[in-house]
């Protein structure tokens, strides 16, 4: 007798779809108890990001398995991001795209990709050139003054570059995992938003960056780093222009520049679901402004293992090319961890490894409808 997937094939399409797919119920009421018990006795400034209350929401739960059976073999997580949103009112303070918080639209979201630097914004409107600007905001990170290099480090440990020659400007991995500990059923509690079906545009953009001149990422072609016209002078870009116009029309809220936002979709979740979700799927965190308490969400980013077999990721790093704090790791000869990234960013259900019959029949009932419009 053949074992039921741990997705359905509905589930899978819509997984191809939209991005993502909510797994309701997926983690055990003991499981989420215990995280949040451990959560409520952590002492001040104390990381659990490795706690065993934390890592078994995936690895104990029924979300290893429906992972394992869409992607296909992975390292068991050792760490997490523990993701704490307090109850906050709008504030004033300039967000890391440059605007004012209480002006940006859909309880805050800032929609971004992982595996990109930040630095703690700054929060006066910069002056200079945009040569000047660029330099002071990447020399203000941990490590100083460095220049352009490889070796700046960001305030989230990940890399302004993950490659000594600087053509690669992000980390990437397979999946996100967002496990809900705490009620976010109506929005405005702090949930993870998601921008559904922009998976497609993200693979699209790559592809063109790499057949232009093999640059990917931020500072790649189409893609430049800061954003000079927003408020403060001195915004990270999170997607690129050629993305965010495809999510935008005159429905699109606005900041008081004018400029239109794509309006990104908020998981809605109990305690115990959990969200599966690509890597390519621009996303974001929002405002917890109507929550009871703090929302928690505990987030793992995971790697399919045959991208670098030899390599064990943590389940928290979003650049696992370089070590957790940006060291440069040994790789065999032959093999260039930056070049076979790129080609995953470019190929996004390469490491999908259960989704291949539903994308080749997704595709090709893609293919059919372009031809008939054709017609």
């Amino acid at each position: 007798m053949t074992a039921k997937p741990a997705l359905s094939i509905q589930q899978k399409r819509d997984f191809y779809r939209d991005g993502y797919v909510v797994l309701r119920g997926a983690v055990s009421e003991g499981l989420v108890e215990a995280a949040l018990g451990r959560i409520g006795r952590a002492q001040k400034g104390e990381n659990l990001g490795g706690d065993k209350a934390m890592t078994d929401l995936l690895n104990a739960s029924s979300v290893a398995p429906a992972l394992r059976d869409a992607m296909g073999e992975f390292d068991a997580p050792t760490a997490c991001q523990v993701g704490v949103i307090k109850r906050s009112p709008v504030g004033d303070h300039f967000n890391n795209l440059g605007y004012r918080d209480k002006d940006m639209p859909y309880y805050g979201a800032q929609t971004h990709m992982d595996g990109a630097i930040t630095i703690a914004m700054p929060q006066g409107v910069q002056r200079g050139t945009p040569e000047e600007i660029y330099h002071r905001y990447f020399a203000s990170g941990p490590r100083g003054d460095l220049g352009r290099s490889p070796d700046v480090m960001g305030d989230n440990m990940v890399p302004l570059f993950e490659d000594p020659a600087m053509t690669l400007g992000l980390g990437s991995f397979t999946a996100f995992v967002f496990v809900c500990l705490t009620d976010q059923t109506r929005p405005g509690c702090g949930q993870t938003a998601l921008l559904r079906g922009a998976h497609h545009e993200m693979e699209k953009f790559f592809r063109w960056q790499y057949e232009t001149n093999g640059c990917l990422g931020p500072e790649g072609p189409g893609w430049p780093r800061l954003n000079h016209d927003a408020p403060n002078r001195c915004g990270l870009v999170y997607l690129p222009e050629a993305v965010r116009d495809k999510f935008v029309d005159e429905t699109s809220e606005r900041t008081p520049d004018g400029k239109r936002w794509p309006q990104p979709t908020q998981i809605l979740m109990s305690p115990g679901d959990a969200c599966i979700a690509m890597y390519h799927i621009p996303h974001s965190g929002t405002r917890n402004e109507h929550g009871e308490r703090s929302r928690k969400n505990i987030i793992f980013r995971i790697r399919n293992k045959k991208r670098q077999p030899d390599k064990v990721v943590n389940g928290v790093t979003d650049h696992p090319d370089r070590g957790q704090q940006g060291e440069w790791l040994e790789y065999e000869a032959g093999n260039d961890p930056w070049e076979r990234s790129k080609r995953a960013m470019c190929d996004m259900w390469s490491e999908w490894d259960g989704m291949a019959e539903v994308v080749a029949a997704e595709r090709a009932r893609e293919a059919a409808g372009a031809a008939r419009s054709a017609g």
